[in-house]
């Protein structure tokens, strides 16, 4: 048994550790309904006129637009290739398998200016491809990939093989099985897979300004554009607050679908 003082002395570190990650975001909240243009802190008034210049932003739609359209197509190249990757690697026994894996995780450990410098060679003095989403898109699907691939993979592992082993024994074909066996076994997976990628795609900067060229635009490239200019501070603080809000939604439905499959209902 802890004693009361060992208790609270844990208590009071949670609350050092929590009040460290989430003050500087709670300042933020703040600071979109302040007054003030200079973000004078305690705030000198409450204003919800930062908000409505937000909302009339045609630059912020667009670039939120851009950000949207590329994480679903990122996302849906992860989800395809990601998965198949793992149950490859996870299902079968081949030459190189190690290996394999280890080059599809390899993308996320590399620094993103590394990953950028290499996309942005590859497509314009390799393969002579003019920026744009499309070069974006496959920039972003490069390390989105790695999120589906390690969801899939961890969920395979745990669930074996003795129930798809089971079905064929009782003559289910090979799609048979995987359609109502292993799917909706790895149905939760598969889906917190991909939040965490569109996610991580939505607010990606550092290869997408390699990637996108001059024409386009996604969020975080206009938060930084925007961030320094004195009218637009405001309302980038109005932004910042509203992705930090719904930041908590795909962390949720991650964690929600991303459970044992005993204890996920869909």
């Amino acid at each position: 048994m802890r004693s009361q003082r060992t208790r609270w002395a844990l208590r009071c570190w949670a609350a050092v550790v929590l009040s460290f990650l989430y003050a500087p975001l709670l300042l933020v909240v703040v600071n979109a309904f302040n007054a003030s243009r200079t973000f004078a802190f305690p705030p000198t008034g409450f204003t919800l006129r930062w908000w409505a210049d937000a909302a009339n932003s045609a630059g912020m739609w667009q670039a939120l637009a851009n950000s949207v359209v590329v994480g679903l197509a990122a996302t849906a190249i992860a989800l395809l290739l990601g998965s198949m990757a793992a149950f490859a690697v996870q299902r079968h026994r081949f030459f190189g398998r190690q290996v394999v894996s280890f080059l599809v995780v390899l993308p996320i450990t590399l620094p993103g200016i590394v990953t950028g410098i290499a996309l942005n060679a590859t497509f314009t003095s390799a393969l002579g491809v003019t920026l744009g989403m499309a070069t974006v898109i496959i920039g972003h699907a490069t390390f989105c990939i790695v999120l589906v691939f390690n969801n899939t993979q961890a969920r395979l592992r745990r669930l074996g093989t003795h129930l798809e082993d089971a079905s064929a024994d009782l003559g289910a074909s090979s799609w048979q099985t995987f359609r109502y066996v292993t799917l909706p076994m790895m149905r939760g997976a598969l889906v917190a897979g991909a939040i965490l990628a569109f996610a991580l795609s939505f607010d990606e900067i550092v290869v997408t300004t390699f990637t996108a060229g001059p024409a386009v635009q996604t969020l975080p490239i206009w938060i930084f554009a925007n961030l320094f200019r004195p009218n637009q501070a405001p309302v980038i603080n109005v932004v910042a607050a509203a992705l930090t809000v719904l930041a908590i939604v795909p962390v949720w439905l991650a964690q929600r679908f991303g459970g044992d499959p005993a204890n996920t209902r869909l």
